[in-house]
């Protein structure tokens, strides 16, 4: 079969470090589930037990590794950080069961959230969609992928610091809704594929970013996503 021809050059493809190695992992699309811990629902005005989980994407090329320098972005006066856990699509599939979800698993990283919190509430205000406050240039920070063990989910703490202040501190145990269960319930909305990645949710203590600081997602076994605003 030819080589298909492109009427421009065909964009590159995005991809994440691998942890121990000089392999990467491309990218395909970015999930985001919205309000998967319980107090930070509440700190946002909603009640936790009110609905099954919503998603919300970012495309694959927002993604900057961990360590990058990045513009404060545009239109906003009010970034904040979420740290996240990323689950790492392996296997693709529609209507995987809970049992059999984290056998479509690959890997798992430590990510960032970027929110243009203000444009959100606007959005949130005139009941439109929340694209621009989520899906912008550079909005997904996220770490080195670590192959996942076995299918086993990390546990422990994750944590968000900025200047070394820690903003964020809960347990991956805390999520309503646990990766297993995430998987399953996307997958009946959409086909999974390969190189998708999803970002399982924010707990409590989200807030703002200013220019010049550094912003650190710590999860316990998993390398560090960090950012710097300039």
């Amino acid at each position: 079969m030819a080589e298909p021809v492109f009427v421009i050059p065909a964009p590159e493809l995005p991809s994440l470090a691998v942890a121990g190695t000089v392999a990467r992992f491309p990218l395909r699309r970015i999930f985001c589930v919205g309000r998967n811990y319980a107090e930070h629902a509440r700190e946002m005005g909603h009640d936790p037990n009110a609905e099954p989980p919503f998603f919300f994407t970012k495309p694959g090329d927002a993604v900057v590794e961990s360590g990058a320098v990045i513009a404060y972005p545009p239109q906003t006066r009010d970034l904040h950080h979420e740290a996240e856990l990323v689950v790492a699509i392996g296997v693709g599939g529609a209507d995987i069961s809970v049992a059999a979800a984290l056998d479509h698993v690959w890997g798992y990283a430590a990510g960032n959230d970027l929110t243009r919190r203000d444009l959100q509430a606007a959005a949130k205000a005139a009941r439109r969609p929340w694209d621009m406050a989520k899906g912008f240039d550079q909005s997904a920070v996220v770490g080195a992928l670590h192959r996942a063990a076995g299918g086993a989910v990390p546990q422990g703490r994750i944590r968000c610091l900025v200047d070394g202040e820690i903003r964020q501190d809960a347990d991956l145990a805390e999520m309503i809704w646990p990766v297993a269960g995430i998987i399953a319930y996307l997958s009946g909305l959409v086909t999974l594929q390969p190189g998708d990645l999803i970002m399982t949710g924010t707990p409590a203590g989200v807030g703002p970013i200013a220019q010049g600081q550094t912003c650190v997602v710590e999860i316990d076994g998993l390398s560090p996503a960090s950012v710097t605003v300039r």
